[in-house]
């Protein structure tokens, strides 16, 4: 495969037709985000390769909603087919449940969604959640204010807002109520109404913690869920209400349930070929395994 470039011209040559389709596939695809004043860079790269890649890819023709998020600071586009899904669910869905390991944006796009949303005025508020639950710690073994307990357990959040808001935005627009960040615990007793509602790290929630977000939903509200639910903090034995939920509500007309895999991770590429060492580690020995006495490791 070898590309020529000649002026504004790319000329494609491979021994296979289908690695030239999937070339100029990738090329023009970048150049459409041109057009629409993308900045093109390593990262948009790999995200072109991957749509072109995934069977599924994501339709630009103008069918659905567009799945180019333009925050304050950055246009932010779907890096896999899965993120394509992803994202066109987060647009038309009212309860949106995001499963799969660290690194797949599960948590960076629905903050991204809520953001647009916001700015389009199609919400009043966009409230972030998460279960103060992490590694056998507990808050009240941490020093300081209740404040400086529980922003450790979202500083996450805090990231992704600090990547999409200009400096100074994001402290205002919590001061105004915009934007709050709180503990699964304050949404005890709320109707939250015109809000996008974001609740990370669903994974480590009892059943009745779930249930009880999950009826928080009010009028004109969204609501995303996010979790990886191999990635479990709960004592040994309790059930996950994210598991627990998925199971009730799949299949629900205003519920969507999407699912990501390593192939999904967007971080550094090492990411990906952990996550597959840990998957391999921990998968259960076959029956043919089991007698023989399991693979050799070295093999």
């Amino acid at each position: 495969m070898s590309l020529v470039a000649r002026g504004n011209e790319v000329f494609v040559h491979g021994n296979q037709d289908s690695d030239v389709r999937a070339a100029v596939a990738v090329l023009e695809e970048l150049h459409a985000q041109l057009k629409r004043g993308v900045m093109i860079g390593g990262d948009e790269v790999d995200a072109a390769v991957r749509m072109v890649r995934g069977a599924d890819r994501e339709p630009r023709d103008g069918r659905g909603p567009a799945l180019d998020l333009r925050t304050e600071r950055r246009t932010i586009l779907p890096r896999s087919p899965n993120q394509a899904r992803y994202l066109r669910a987060l647009l038309e869905y009212d309860l949106v449940f995001a499963l799969g390991p660290a690194g797949t944006g599960k948590t960076y796009l629905a903050v991204a969604a809520a953001l647009v949303m916001l700015r389009q005025r199609r919400i009043d508020r966009i409230i972030l959640s998460r279960p103060a639950v992490e590694a056998g710690e507990r808050l009240g073994f941490l020093p300081g204010d209740l404040k400086e307990k529980v922003d450790p357990y979202l500083r996450p959040l805090y990231d992704a807002l600090h990547d999409m808001l200009p400096e100074g935005k994001l402290a205002s627009r919590i001061e105004s109520g915009q934007i709050e960040i709180a503990p699964l615990a304050f949404m005890r007793g709320r109707t939250l109404a015109n809000a996008f509602v974001i609740l990370d790290e669903a994974q480590n929630t009892t059943p009745a913690q779930m249930k009880m977000f999950l009826t928080r939903l009010g009028e004109n509200g969204r609501m995303v869920v996010t979790g990886d639910p191999t990635q479990l903090d709960l004592p040994p034995g309790a059930t996950s209400g994210l598991a627990d939920a998925v199971a009730r509500l799949r299949g629900l007309s205003a519920v969507e349930v999407v699912s990501f895999d390593r192939s999904d991770v967007v971080r550094h590429p090492l990411v990906s070929r952990i996550i597959e060492a840990y998957d391999r580690r921990e998968a259960p020995a076959s029956p043919a395994e089991a007698t023989t006495g399991g693979a050799d490791e070295n093999t």
